[in-house]
């Protein structure tokens, strides 16, 4: 095999998808990517490639000819090979803190440099944490004696593990995404990742929901009830071609098409498009997706952001909503919504504009609701969704349930 076609092959970065559906845990929000603030604080040694690339929010790629000089130019985190006692670790500080139910430990391109074993230990230290960072450009470096003391106070080593000492598969197409599914309860802030001994890491992906403290939040404030750092997380969804439902309940605006939900183009469309009085098409077809907000509350207005989408924005929208037990949201999920589910009009259907921020009051629903579901006809991208409103006045933050 030539090396041109090797690297064809080895771009291709999808996986089989019997894996991936038997995963429930990857629909749910990446808690430690750059993107929402996840950090990482300490690494022993950063040789070839700096510990920050873990989280890039970006899929690894790999150049042949790029090097630094320190060697091969890689896109993760990789350290020397090591050549005294003990192994290679870093600490990461989750973006949003919460309950974590499953990790990727993606080795695409290292192939002959991987890490053979990892295992991953969780902490939940608050405002306990020493102010660590790691600032610049870390290629070439190794913690400082400072940096080790000042991690020490961590007492990291003792963490519960999430993922005990496991081995890794190098970084071909057909492998590279290691799954691992997490039961640990607890509220999670910070990670160490311990690689055994020594090697290269692509991306670290930590899929869970985010956990705020509701108790915290003033009666008479709006707060939006879906975000993800709200704890709000996509349940299911009919189509996801170019981009995940969850991409919208993510922070900020979007950064383009990829950082929104993009479904393919509908098949049922018919031969001539038609309109009602209201501008709106007459389609047989829709694409949706189900969300649990962070907390059952009052929505008072939305938000529905066609950023980017240009010459593929949905043609209108609607939204209905729900209030769920745990059991009847399993069960929801289990039917993909087809379950009876007594869905009630939040916001009408609503002629859409392209690369528009949308916004509409609603007063359909004025009682507290546990679910939405976006509904967009025929298909096309929406970059973000908010739901502003007031969390309902309870003893208790509802608890997440997996999937």
């Amino acid at each position: 095999m030539s090396e041109l076609h090797l690297q064809v092959n080895m771009a291709d970065r999808r996986t089989a998808g019997k894996t991936v559906a038997e995963l429930d845990f990857l629909q749910f929000n990446d808690l430690a990517c750059e993107t929402v603030g996840g950090t990482v604080i300490f690494a022993t040694d950063e040789w070839f490639a700096p510990a920050k690339n873990l989280l890039k929010r970006e899929p690894p790629q790999f150049l042949p000819s790029a090097f630094t000089d320190f060697g091969k130019w890689m896109d993760g985190w990789e350290t020397r090979r090591k050549r005294i006692p003990g192994h290679d670790w870093c600490i990461i500080q989750l973006g949003v803190p919460g309950l974590v139910y499953g990790v990727d430990v993606d080795t695409s391109f290292f192939t002959g440099n991987h890490s053979p074993r990892v295992s991953i230990q969780a902490g939940c230290l608050a405002d306990q944490a020493p102010p660590l960072s790691l600032e610049g450009d870390r290629t070439g470096m190794a913690a400082s004696d400072s940096q080790i003391a000042a991690v020490t106070e961590l007492g990291s080593e003792a963490w519960p593990e999430l993922v005990c000492v496991s081995e890794l598969q190098p970084g071909f197409s057909d492998c590279c995404h290691n799954h691992f599914r997490v039961s640990f309860k607890d509220r999670v802030t910070h990670l160490r990742l311990n690689m055994h001994p020594d090697g290269g890491i692509a991306r670290l992906r930590v899929y869970g929901i985010g956990q705020r403290d509701w108790s915290s939040v003033p009666a008479n404030q709006d707060v939006d009830l879906v975000a993800l750092t709200n704890g709000g997380v996509c349940l299911s969804y009919s189509d996801a071609h170019f981009g995940h439902p969850r991409n919208m309940i993510g922070p900020g605006r979007a950064a383009n098409m990829a950082d929104g939900w993009e479904t393919a183009r509908r098949l049922d469309r018919p031969k001539e498009l038609k309109v009602d009085q209201q501008g709106i098409l007459q389609v047989p077809g829709w694409e949706w997706a189900v969300f649990r907000l962070g907390h059952p509350g009052v929505i008072s207005s939305i938000e529905v952001d066609t950023n980017h989408f240009k010459g593929n924005f949905p043609d209108s929208c609607r939204i209905e909503a729900c209030t769920l037990t745990p059991e009847e949201e399993a069960d929801g999920i289990r039917t993909r919504w087809n379950s009876g589910t007594s869905w009630q009009l939040l916001l009408p259907p609503q002629k859409l504009r392209p690369h528009h921020r949308h916004h509409f009051t609603t007063a359909a629903l004025t009682r507290p609701v546990s679910h939405i579901r976006l509904i967009i006809a025929p298909d096309g991208g929406v970059s973000r969704l908010r739901l502003w409103g007031r969390p309902a006045p309870t003893n208790q933050r509802r608890p997440a349930s997996r999937l």
